[in-house]
């Protein structure tokens, strides 16, 4: 019966992604069926750190958060939880040896949200390795299902796209974080004075991480070469939406992708990986 236990957990770690992020859902819809739940188990967890900082401000979200950290530790050595999220997570990262590092530097970064505002060069690019890039790697264990040259060869790849699909975020999100949370990540950044040259410099960056990753997606194994290329292409889109469109409007709305473009981004891909080239 521990069977019918692990089933309705992982499905609800299934539940939380298609609900909270349709785009991602879909994604996943897309690697080989093998890889599917694995990649809801961490994306339910995810997203339950992310709701304590983000969301959860009439409660103390420091001992939500700290006592979240313990119960995780917990499901991973006893290998069960009764929060379904975390024997979801657990399940996965014992069965694909996920390195306990990886989730204590996303905890890390996690824990910056309570504490910072704002963010200096060095703490910038220690909160997106934790909270992206990790979550990648993660995912990039997954992909690699315990081929360890793979995973080191490719590392530096998955990281590159998860801080590109962070730095859209970002941007896409800035109006909320400032108004909201109270937050500015990017370095020596003043919202009030979000000019054009500070735009270009932000979008210089992201598209290198954009242009480094890609040159990944085409090396991953087939089962999961085609969800992460869909997921980058419609970050991709958003992307050079918010690229071409002027500071004064990243700061004032968030920029969408209309459902209508990422059905083509869809069918576009779909004929790309039919032909093979991708």
């Amino acid at each position: 019966m521990i069977q019918l236990f692990h089933n309705i957990s992982q499905k609800c770690s299934r539940d939380t992604t298609e609900t909270y992020s349709t785009s991602f859902a879909s994604a996943i819809k897309l690697l080989h069926r093998d890889i599917r739940q694995p990649i809801y188990n961490i994306y339910g967890f995810v997203r339950l750190a992310d709701e304590i900082v983000d969301t959860f401000h009439d409660f103390d979200k420091k001992k939500l958060l700290a006592d979240f950290k313990i119960e995780t530790y917990d499901a991973i050595s006893r290998k069960i939880s009764l929060n379904p999220i975390l024997h979801s997570f657990q399940i996965t990262v014992n069965e694909y040896n996920i390195d306990k590092s990886l989730i204590e530097n996303f905890f890390d970064s996690m824990q910056m949200d309570l504490e910072r505002t704002k963010y200096d060069e060095a703490n910038y690019k220690k909160y997106i390795y934790g909270s992206a890039e990790v979550v990648g790697l993660m995912c990039l264990c997954i992909f690699c299902e315990g081929d360890k040259s793979k995973y080191e060869y490719l590392k530096s790849f998955a990281q590159s796209l998860g801080a590109a699909f962070q730095k859209v975020n970002f941007l896409r999100d800035m109006k909320a974080d400032h108004n909201e949370l109270k937050r500015i990540y990017f370095p020596e950044m003043d919202f009030s004075n979000f000019t054009e040259s500070i735009k270009l410099k932000i979008v210089r960056d992201v598209e290198n991480d954009f242009h480094e990753s890609y040159k990944g997606i085409l090396l991953l194994p087939r089962k999961a070469r085609f969800g992460v290329y869909v997921a980058y292409k419609y970050y991709l889109s958003l992307f050079k939406k918010i690229k071409s469109s002027h500071s004064s409007v990243i700061v004032n709305q968030r920029i969408r992708i209309a459902d209508y473009k990422k059905a083509m981004i869809l069918i576009r891909a779909g004929i790309k990986n039919q032909l093979k080239l991708i």
